[in-house]
């Protein structure tokens, strides 16, 4: 008695002297559910002995490269288990294809083998690659520095239009992002700072939290996230696609530097602009405190304003701008570097773009905690 297994568009069936017929119904396309191969496999292994699987195409309806790559992932492993594929029932151009696929034997060692390490195994391969990339940071650093240097000394292979261009790409083109976020933000402040001291009859210290906070710490954050997200990232990508079109080598070619003639002027840019986005970051979180402090907590304009001012010191928008050229100079680094760094593939260029943004607001972070740290030393808070 002739015992077949049924898979979905798929029917196995011994013959006799250990051969087998597959036959295929249906349709074979990628953008239909195919039958899976291991099931295939563990019904080859069923049967009595490995011999020649043959094909049955008769009932077959259509089929593109989703039926060539099963049969040529089917005949690499059924192989190892001691089968023989017959292609001679199956489609013309079916057979044409999978002798071109198995024309050219596979180099060794090009498969990859995914391969399961221990726990210890990816803490120890993640230290050494942090160290790793803390020597290619320190490194881009100095090469920065030098190229500053040689600014200063007039000396530095940089396009002054290129900068002027910059500057206006990261400073006015980003004032509505900064603006909307800023003035939301700042909102946020007015209604904590409303629903917590109308409990203590303090509304008008309302102006002095929302002040304080968004002018020691929060504009300049605000902004060097928001520069890190749109700017740095385009850094990122600029350069990226740069290395993957070796325009990086033909600059070099031509004896051009490319931390003079790509870097230097993106990092100027950043650091310039920053400060001066995050006091008009500053402004429009005031400015949204305001709206929220005089419309809910019922301060009137000249009594929320007069409390801000006094609130706010020169040692508070020293602070701010300090912090914020720091940012800014981390977001260049961290754009410029990941697009430096990048690859030769459009996949790269996609990774180069979000490493960038992680890095530099990771590193925003860092340097925000060890900046408080600091100017709380100083006296300065």
């Amino acid at each position: 008695m002739t015992v077949q297994t049924v898979l979905p568009l798929a029917t196995l069936e011994p013959q006799a002297k250990g051969r087998a017929t597959l036959t295929l119904s249906g349709t074979w396309r990628l953008d239909q559910p195919l039958p899976e191969v291991e099931d295939l496999l563990g019904a080859l292994a069923d049967l009595p002995g490995p011999s020649t699987l043959g094909f049955d195409c008769t009932a077959l309806a259509d089929w593109d490269s989703g039926l060539v790559a099963y049969l040529t992932v089917l005949q690499g492993q059924a192989t190892q288990g001691g089968w023989t594929l017959d292609p001679a029932g199956l489609p013309e151009g079916v057979q044409g294809l999978l002798h071109l696929a198995f024309a050219v034997p596979e180099r060794p060692g090009t498969r990859r083998v995914e391969v399961d390490e221990s726990f210890v195994y990816d803490m120890g391969a993640e230290a050494l690659g942090m160290v790793r990339s803390t020597g290619e940071i320190m490194a881009f650093l100095g090469d920065g520095v030098l190229s500053l240097r040689r600014l200063v000394k007039g000396r530095a292979r940089m396009r002054r239009a290129d900068l002027w261009l910059t500057i206006q790409q990261a400073g006015a083109a980003a004032l509505p992002i900064v603006s909307l976020v800023s003035f939301l933000v700042g909102m946020i402040f007015g209604y904590i700072g409303v629903n917590q001291l109308s409990q203590f009859g303090a509304l008008i210290y309302v102006a002095s939290l929302v002040g304080l906070a968004m002018t020691i710490q929060m504009g300049a954050l605000i902004t060097a996230i928001v520069l890190a997200g749109r700017t740095g990232a385009a850094y990122a990508a600029q350069l990226g696609t740069m290395q993957v079109n070796e325009e990086i080598d033909a600059l070099r070619t031509l004896g051009l530097p490319p931390m003079d003639f790509l870097v230097l002027p993106r990092m100027l840019a950043l650091i310039l602009m920053t400060p001066l986005l995050a006091v008009y970051a500053d402004l429009m979180g005031i400015l949204g405190g305001a709206f929220v402090g005089i419309l809910v907590g019922g301060l009137t304009p000249t009594e929320y304003f007069n409390q801000t001012q006094a609130s706010i010191g020169w040692n508070h928008i020293i602070q701010g701008l300090i912090s914020a050229a720091v940012y800014g100079a981390i977001v260049a680094v961290a754009g410029c570097l990941r697009g430096m760094q990048c690859g030769r593939s459009a996949a790269a260029v996609g990774e180069a773009t979000t490493s960038a943004v992680v890095t530099a607001i990771v590193a925003i972070v860092i340097a925000a905690a060890v900046l408080t740290v600091i100017f709380n030393a100083l006296g300065l808070q």
